[in-house]
């Protein structure tokens, strides 16, 4: 797995799992499963940006997110 393919897929977890946390909290009852997903994508930016040679800075992720869009489009 290509380190700019673990971070979009860590940031795209990250933000879907914002509206479970939003659920479970206006339910009343204990996000288990937000924080598992939100403890995956964690791993996955920290994965990406620990085996990259010089890590990523600001600017690098929107460069990310279109080289992994080019490589799954036709």
């Amino acid at each position: 797995m290509s380190t700019d393919l673990a971070l979009v897929l860590g940031i795209l977890i990250a933000i879907f799992s914002i509206p479970s946390i939003i659920s479970a909290f206006s339910d009343r009852r204990v996000p288990r499963a937000s924080a598992v997903t939100v403890i995956i994508a964690g791993g996955l930016v920290l994965y990406a940006v620990q085996n990259k040679p010089g890590g990523y800075s600001l600017e690098d992720i929107p460069n990310a997110f279109i080289e992994i869009v080019a490589d799954v489009l036709p």
